[in-house]
């Protein structure tokens, strides 16, 4: 699995003009699935996601989690980030788990996420998602 994390002020995802999703304060996170991706590659980037100490403390420095600031954790699927594009100027997208493969591990990756931290929203699977987000400084 692929997790690429942006800190964010505020994310939301909308789906035909309706907003599923929003955050405050916390991680907004695109979630790829590869093909041989299973319920372990999922348990462990979700610990990375919850324990990564992205957060700046009193010092200004980066010492805390999203866990620690009680942020909010959006996680998007994106099914574009296994895409292979070491050849030509097309990617690729033969790594990619199948997308009934890709929605289980994804659903997989939301409940227990949203059993290990409590504020968890998710985009949906195999929509037209529009992602916003307004980047975090701190």
């Amino acid at each position: 699995m692929i997790g690429l994390l942006q800190r964010v002020q505020h994310a939301n995802v909308t789906v035909a003009g309706e907003e599923i999703a929003q955050i405050q304060q916390g991680l907004l996170v695109l979630i790829g699935v590869e093909k041989n991706d299973a319920k372990a590659q999922a348990d462990r980037l979700l610990a990375r996601l919850l324990g990564y100490r992205v957060f700046s403390d009193t010092n200004d420095k980066m010492n805390l989690s999203v866990q620690d600031i009680n942020g909010g954790l959006l996680l998007v699927p994106q099914f574009t980030l296994p895409a292979n594009t070491q050849k030509g100027m097309r990617p690729s997208f033969t790594p990619a788990a199948a997308p009934e493969d890709g929605k289980e591990l994804f659903n997989y990756l939301s409940n227990r996420a949203s059993e290990l931290h409590p504020d968890v929203a998710t985009g949906q699977f195999g929509a037209d998602m529009q992602v916003s987000f307004t980047r975090s400084s701190t």
